[in-house]
């Protein structure tokens, strides 16, 4: 009897707990298929906003989120962005938005003249209103169904070249970092313009060190106060700005498997978290990450990519940005094998010294970058650095097909790899795309022919059936060219012939039927005989259609 009553009391307390239980499974696995599902919602543009519209507020306008919608947001409503990802994240915890274990920043010590002069911080004022740059960009994604995601760069190094955005966790803990102003490691990430010498000279000294439990800590709680605080969909753990995360990979040494599976272990916490967070708020919490196009750069770099998509802690994966080193087909099929969308980033270039990068980011070079990504099989695109909501790429690249019939301009290299060594000693081994570009130039020599690839996104021939006649020119930059007869191009396989001189450019129009939608093989001779020594800089096609 009295075993029996036990019994019935062990049932009776163990059987509302593994009801429990059993509920809890189901409510994780409810969560789990709505998480996927999410996952996968349409992306035809994903705008990446630095947040600095509150930064560098004009300062001839009343501080209202209506202005601040207006500079860069509220104009994008009927466009092809279907999600924000906001980064109000300096420096390692210098935040735009409320915080108590960051920084406010309130105030950024500028030179005022230039773009600078009429500017003004105004995130102080915000936050006396009631509201920060953050709350305000969720507002306004709940209110016109936009998605909206908050953006942390893991390692944001601009406190390098500007002191006042230096946070108190750097201060307080200068053993955390690279190293120092005077004494700055030799591979670093990146804290100014393009070719910024005080960028190259010093820049990289103020990067976090991963392999520090008490940064990935930090790093952490960071993640967890918004993903408790604000109601966003989701959270990008941005790798790629900037792409050096441990101590021994800046100072030239291999990152060790310890390390890469001490930040493996930060994602799975991360990934914890936004399941506790989901369950307690009834609708999922997605992860994206910005990360290198490359498996093997990211291993040596100390980020398991592999890994981490075979252990679902990634639900969403941007790749590329201030450089493209895989074909994106390579990263389309990894995260498409464990169900993951990938996006790769389309980076504004307008700003490089190079005039030819500068061009890249026109129109023409925007759309064929993203025809290129959408041929690839991405499921969308991402914008990085392009504030401009005026600019016609906002309503152009999310569409392929209407995409497909505007002008767009295709070059060998879409955009420069200088980025690449500064990150990472050899980097450019990582490289399996042409380097063909101003930044990599190729000489020519007589009876060695130059030979490199250009990919096309688009089949020529859809319009020919339809009765419309592409424009095609394929042009050669070649410098110190004494005669164009000197010079001979094949595009796969066929003769190209009459080139016409344009500035530096050799100009040939190849038949659409020579074209192939994807990788194209061109090759470059020089005559046997020829004295001067002229240099290939550049390759490009532009496809025209007639209206």
């Amino acid at each position: 009897m009295i075993a029996c009553s036990l019994a019935l009391v062990l049932y009776a307390v163990a059987g509302p707990t593994a009801a429990g239980g059993s509920d809890e499974a189901a409510s994780q696995k409810e969560m789990e298929q709505k998480r996927k599902k999410a996952a996968h919602r349409q992306r035809r543009v994903i705008f990446n906003n630095d947040g600095n519209e509150a930064v560098y507020f004009p300062a001839d306008r009343e501080p209202t989120p209506e202005n601040v919608l207006a500079l860069r947001t509220a104009p994008l409503v009927d466009s092809h962005m279907d999600t924000i990802f906001y980064c109000t994240n300096r420096a390692f915890g210098m935040c735009l938005h409320k915080t108590k274990l960051g920084e406010i920043l309130t105030s950024e010590t500028r030179e005022k003249q230039g773009y600078y002069a009429d500017k003004r911080n105004i995130v102080g004022e915000l936050i006396n209103q009631g509201t920060d740059p953050l709350r305000i960009m969720v507002d306004f994604a709940r209110e016109h169904k936009k998605e909206i995601f908050w953006s942390m760069r893991m390692n944001d190094i601009h406190d390098a070249t500007n002191s006042s955005l230096l946070p108190q966790f750097k201060k307080l803990h200068p053993e955390y970092l690279f190293g120092t102003p005077k004494h700055p490691p030799p591979y670093k990430g990146f804290s100014g313009a393009w070719g910024s010498e005080s960028g190259a000279a010093w820049g990289g000294y103020s990067g976090v060190d991963y392999a520090q439990e008490e940064v990935r800590e930090h790093a952490f709680r960071l993640i967890e106060e918004v993903c408790r605080g604000y109601d966003v969909d989701g959270v990008e753990l941005d790798f790629f700005r900037s792409p050096v995360l441990f101590k021994s990979h800046a100072w030239d040494k291999p990152v060790t498997r310890e390390e890469r599976d001490a930040l493996t272990d930060l994602l799975r916490r991360v990934r914890g978290m936004t399941e506790e967070v989901s369950l307690h708020r009834g609708r999922p919490l997605l992860i994206a990450i910005r990360a290198p196009d490359s498996v093997e750069y990211c291993h040596a770099i100390g980020i398991d990519l592999e890994r981490w998509l075979q252990e679902g802690l990634v639900d969403l994966l941007a790749v590329g940005g201030d450089f493209v080193l895989s074909p994106w087909e390579e990263s389309v099929a990894l995260g498409h094998k464990h169900g993951v969308p990938v996006y790769p980033v389309l980076t504004n270039t307008a700003r490089h010294p190079i005039p030819e990068f500068r061009t890249r980011s026109n129109s023409h070079g925007y759309r064929a970058r993203a025809m290129n990504a959408w041929q690839a099989g991405a499921d969308g695109v991402y914008l990085f650095n392009l504030f401009d909501p005026s600019a016609p790429m906002w309503r152009e690249l999310g569409d392929p097909e209407s995409l497909r019939s505007l002008d767009k301009v295709y070059y060998a290299v879409s955009g420069p790899l200088e980025q690449v060594t500064r990150y990472q000693r050899n980097g450019l081994r990582f490289c399996r795309l042409a380097t063909l570009s101003p930044e990599y130039p190729e000489a020519l020599n007589p009876g060695e022919p130059l030979t490199t690839t250009l990919i096309v996104g688009e089949n020529v021939l859809w319009s020919k059936r339809e009765g419309v006649a592409p424009d095609l020119k394929l042009g050669v930059c070649v410098q110190d060219l004494d005669d164009p007869e000197d010079i001979r191009v094949t595009l796969n396989g066929h003769a190209l012939q009459g080139g016409l001189v344009v500035t530096d450019w050799l100009e040939y129009e190849p038949k659409p039927e020579w074209v192939r939608q994807g990788s194209n093989d061109v090759e470059i001779h020089l005559d046997s005989g020829v004295d001067a020594a002229p240099v290939v800089r550049d390759l490009r096609l532009r496809v025209a259609y007639e209206n």
